[in-house]
């Protein structure tokens, strides 16, 4: 599989892409800076885990420049895919911010709240747009958005409006991409990765991404059906109170 993983200059999007490396697919590594999604990679120890210098032997690997907020990055993303033979099977976004946490309405910065929306739910839906053509061209392709059970109704976090908010969001593309794409067979699925030990997460987290990964590739590879009748679950393929 050729898969293409944005925020993969740390947590979630890091691991992915080493795990899926280390199954013998073809990753596609974009972040905002080459350098650091290079630290974030070679950082990451699997259980499994092959040296990062032995997988970059393997020559399956790209890391691209990618600010998922900007229409050249997206487009770069794209051309390099098609000069690459034009085909995509899966599209992982897991580039995020969570910004403006803890504060009252009244203290809220809306051009911040504004970012968080751009990052979070206009990125994912500026990416599909621009590999659609690609994907089309894969083998069972999916498209996997990272997002959070703070995008649900009943389990919105307190004073964390930015990010709640552009979650949902996202969960609602998720599902209009799903039934868009349900005649093409592409997987569509919103992703809730549990609270885990990244950057984001801190230390006390008690999922470890590597499980979450590997849940997701499971998903992506097809060796592991969801029956949820929503896009939104968790990395079991479980559905996500909404």
């Amino acid at each position: 599989m050729k898969i293409l993983i944005t925020g993969a200059s740390g947590g979630l999007g890091s691991v992915l892409a080493v795990l899926a490396l280390e199954r013998g697919h073809q990753v596609y590594a974009a972040g905002r800076s080459r350098e650091k999604v290079e630290k974030a990679l070679e950082s990451v120890r699997t259980k499994g885990y092959q040296g990062y210098r032995e997988l970059r032997k393997s020559r399956a690997l790209r890391i691209l420049p990618l600010d998922v907020t900007s229409e050249a990055d997206a487009k770069a993303c794209a051309r390099t895919v098609q000069e690459d033979g034009g085909a995509l099977d899966g599209l992982v976004n897991c580039a995020a911010i969570m910004i403006e946490r803890e504060k009252t309405l009244e203290d809220l910065d809306l051009d911040r709240v504004v970012e968080s929306f751009q990052v979070n739910t206009v990125g994912p839906m500026r990416m599909v747009q621009h590999l659609l053509p690609c994907l089309y061209r894969g083998e069972k392709a999916s498209v996997i958005n990272i997002s959070s059970e703070a995008g649900t109704i009943i389990n919105a976090y307190p004073s964390n409006y930015a990010y709640s908010m552009s979650k949902t969001a996202l969960n609602m593309f998720s599902e209009r991409l799903r039934e868009a794409m349900r005649e093409k067979d592409i997987l569509v699925y919103s992703v809730h990765p549990g609270w885990m030990r990244t950057n984001m997460g801190g230390t006390d987290a008690p999922a470890d991404p590597e499980d979450i990964a590997n849940g997701i590739l499971d998903l992506m590879e097809r060796k592991k059906r969801s029956y949820s009748k929503i896009s939104f679950i968790d990395a079991t393929g479980r559905p996500m109170p909404l």
